[in-house]
């Protein structure tokens, strides 16, 4: 059976190879098998000096001190981590983040306002950004932690991290940011940006799922209260048997990304010009989001007089969605898309196509012109 075409990397990547190989060798009795917290003998060693070497992969491509990584089992945990860990043991703290995060961040904060702490929820402009100034009116004397996610994961906007971050600082609020779709597909640089806190994910970047990473500054230090607690590893801030041959794949990924940012931003320009070439054709198709302040990876388009459900069972032959691989489990409109202004009817008709570092552009030529076919169709039997 021929595999339909891939067009939903920001949902998950697929290994890539040279990572794939390099994992293998850290599973079997033939290999770095041991225990990297086993420090009495040489299995031990080998596996722990493995995470070492993985530590300063993840570390050089966020430009981060790689005692600043503290491993996680995804984005997901680094987001409860970062958040709940900078709110526990305040008095009357505040929050504030927006209304189209990731739902590992929205659940989070959601949560913590049951237990009781204030949350403000900030609505981005149409073209799904948070401005600086709407941080910076929203923050009280009791604003502990900002957290905003650098790129959306249903939109691919950019946030202005930088200037977010400068204005936090000024203030002594920490700043969380969720880069899980950003590494690996725009510079990440935390050695620039005023960022306390930042999530990244191995899965959204060619490494394995199951493995993700929180980065915690240093200097100025930031302090944040372990979630999880058991054996102490991590500094004392995740305890848990280190999964060394994910730990492997995610820093082997991270340094293939690093070595290939620019020739995969250059590549997945081409594609988005050459995809969205391919649709001029059709009338009635809108952009959400913003066109400038973006990854070339990630489009969203609204198709009028379609629904993304119809358009998406005509579609067979490509493997796209209608949002966050979350939230794919219901029909109710994107909360994203509500988050930037379109109601649920224009919510509806939106799909999200996403491609990376093996889409090629023969499939991306395949895809357009399906759904050049199959919008014409469908508008033709309303």
């Amino acid at each position: 059976m021929k595999k339909p075409v891939y067009m939903d990397y920001a949902a998950t990547t697929p290994v890539d190879p040279v990572v794939a190989e390099e994992m293998c060798k850290y599973l079997t009795l033939d290999g770095v098998f041991g225990n990297p917290a086993s420090r009495t003998h040489a299995y031990g060693w080998q596996a722990e000096a493995a995470v070492e070497g993985a530590r300063r992969q993840v570390a050089g491509l966020i430009h981060a001190d790689p005692r600043e990584i503290v491993w996680t089992s995804g984005a997901t945990e680094s987001d409860n981590l970062a958040i709940k860990g900078a709110v526990a043991g305040r008095d009357n703290p505040h929050i504030v983040t927006s209304v189209v995060e990731h739902k590992a961040v929205l659940d989070t904060c959601k949560w913590l306002e049951q237990q009781g702490v204030s949350v403000t929820w900030l609505k981005p402009g149409s073209d799904g950004r948070i401005a600086p100034d709407q941080v910076a009116s929203a923050l009280r004397d009791n604003t502990v932690l900002v957290s905003l996610m650098m790129v959306n994961n249903e939109l691919g906007c950019q946030t202005d991290v930088a200037a977010i971050g400068t204005l936090l600082r000024e203030r002594g609020v920490l700043f969380h940011v969720d880069a899980a779709q950003a590494a690996g597909k725009t510079e990440v640089d935390v050695s620039t940006a005023p960022v306390d806190l930042l999530s990244l994910s191995g899965h959204k970047v060619y490494g394995p799922k199951g493995i993700g990473a929180l980065y915690v500054r240093r200097s100025p230090d930031v302090r944040i209260e372990a979630q999880i607690h058991g054996g102490g590893h991590e500094r004392g801030m995740r305890s848990g048997t280190l999964p060394t041959h994910q730990i492997v794949g995610m820093g082997k990924a991270f340094e293939l990304a690093s070595e290939l940012l620019e020739q995969d931003k250059a590549l997945l320009e081409d594609l988005r010009h050459r995809f969205l070439q391919g649709l001029e054709s059709l009338d009635g198709v809108a952009l959400n989001g913003s066109d400038r302040h973006r990854v070339p990876g990630i489009i969203n388009l609204s198709f009028d007089g379609v629904d993304a459900e119809s358009l998406m069972l005509g579609l067979r032959e490509l493997a796209v969605s209608s949002g966050s691989a979350c939230a794919s489990a219901t029909i109710e409109p994107s909360f994203v898309l509500k988050g930037i202004g379109l109601d649920d009817e224009q919510a509806h008709r939106a799909l999200r196509f996403s491609f990376g570092r093996f889409s090629t552009p023969e499939e991306v030529d395949f895809a357009a012109a399906q759904i050049v076919d199959v919008v014409t169709r469908l508008r033709s039997v309303r």
